[in-house]
C-alpha cells in the first residue's frame, strides 16, 4: 500500500549520491510507490498545536547529472504523512533537539518517525556506546582536564574527542609524553565547560574502523571497514579513509547481539555501530551511512530491509 513519506535531511542539492544513504532510502521508497515529500531546510514548526513542515513533492533518480525534482512547497501538517525519515546530520545542537521535539508531536499524532525522536535526543553517539560497557575499550568522560590527563597517564596512547563531532572532526591521538596534551585538553574541555571523551587507543584501527549496520535489530552481513590512509590515523571516509567491505566476524556479531535489542526497544530502526578491532566505539543513530558502498560491493539492497520494517509498522 503506498504511503506519504517525508524526509528531513541536509540540502538535497549538495549530496553526493554515490555515497549518500538517505538517497538510497529515497530511491527504495519511490521504487515501492510511496509518495515522497522533502522537508525544506529549517521548515519544521508547530501551528495550532500540530506539527507542521514546509513540504515539497519529491522525485529522485540515480543520475549524478540531475538526481531530484521538487514540486511546489507548501506548509502542511505532518500528520498528513504516514512516516517521516529524520536524517539530518549532526551536530545534535539545540536546533536539532527542537526539531526532534516537533517530530515527537507528529509521532503523538500517529506518524511513524524513523528513528524515534526521543531516542535521537537520549542517545548521544559517543555516550550511547557506554550503555554496553562489556563491548567498549577503557573510556573516561569528563570536563576535568586532570581526570582526562590521569586516564592518558594510565593507558598510554589514547584518543581524545568531543561528544558532538562527526566525520572524524576534532579527534586527537595523544600520549603522556605529547607536548600538546595540555592544549588538546584545554581545547576539547573548553576550560571545564564541555565534556570530552578519552578512549584507549586500539591499534587494530590500521585494519579499519568498521561500520556495522543494524536494520530493525538485525545486522547486515557485511561491514564497511574504513581504513586510514598514509599518515592519517582516522579511518573516516570524510577525511580520506578507504572503504573496504568485509563479512562480519564472530566478535562483530556478538557486539551486534549485545546492542541491538536495547536499540530496537528505543525505536532505533536504522543504526550504525562503529567497531575497531574487538571494541564498540560509537553508536550512530542520527544519520548512519555506508549503505551505498556496501550495496555496490556486495550486490545488496539494504534499504529494502529498512522499508520492509517501515511498512510492517505502518500496517500495524
Amino acid at each position: 500500500m503506498p504511503h506519504a513519506i517525508a524526509v528531513v535531511m541536509d540540502p538535497i542539492g549538495s549530496i553526493k549520491i554515490a555515497k549518500d544513504t538517505t538517497f538510497a532510502m529515497l530511491l527504495e521508497g519511490q521504487r515501492r510507490g510511496h509518495a515522497l515529500h522533502y522537508v525544506t531546510p529549517g521548515a519544521l514548526g508547530v501551528v495550532g498545536g500540530r506539527a507542521v513542515a514546509r513540504l515539497a513533492p519529491l522525485r529522485v533518480r540515480d543520475d549524478a547529472a540531475g538526481w531530484f525534482e521538487l514540486g511546489e512547497a507548501a506548509l502542511r501538517p505532518l500528520d498528513e504523512m504516514a512516516a517521516v525519515l529524520m536524517r539530518k546530520d549532526p551536530p545534535v545542537d539545540p536546533e536539532f533537539v527542537y526539531d526532534t521535539q516537533v517530530l515527537s508531536l507528529a509521532q503523538a499524532a500517529g506518524v511513524l518517525v524513523v528513528n524515534d525522536p526521543q531516542g535521537l535526543r537520549d542517545l548521544n553517539e559517543k555516550l550511547a556506546a557506554l550503555l554496553f560497557p562489556q563491548c567498549c575499550p577503557p573510556t573516561a568522560v569528563s570536563r576535568d582536564a586532570q581526570v582526562l590527563r590521569a586516564f592518558v597517564a594510565e593507558h598510554g596512547r589514547c584518543i581524545l574527542k568531543p561528544l558532538d563531532g562527526m566525520g572524524g572532526r576534532s579527534i586527537f591521538m595523544t600520549s603522556p609524553e605529547d607536548p600538546n596534551l595540555n592544549v588538546i585538553l584545554e581545547t576539547l574541555a573548553d576550560g571545564g565547560r564541555r565534556l570530552a571523551m578519552a578512549q584507549r587507543y586500539i591499534p587494530e584501527i590500521t585494519a579499519g574502523d568498521k561500520r556495522i549496520l543494524l536494520v530493525d535489530g538485525e545486522p547486515v552481513d557485511y561491514a564497511l571497514a574504513r581504513i586510514p590512509q598514509g599518515a592519517e590515523f582516522r579511518g573516516n571516509l570524510a577525511v580520506g579513509g578507504r572503504g573496504v567491505g568485509q563479512p562480519l566476524s564472530e566478535r562483530d556479531r556478538w557486539i551486534a547481539a549485545q546492542v541491538a535489542p536495547e536499540l530496537k526497544r528505543r525505536g532505533m530502526i536504522f543504526v550504525g555501530l562503529d567497531v575497531i578491532g574487538d571494541y564498540l566505539t560509537e553508536v550512530n543513530v542520527t544519520s548512519p551511512t555506508c549503505v551505498r558502498e556496501l550495496d555496490a560491493q556486495f550486490g545488496l539492497d539494504i534499504c529494502a530491509g529498512l522499508f520492509d520494517a517501515i511498512e510492517a509498522r505502518l500496517a500495524r
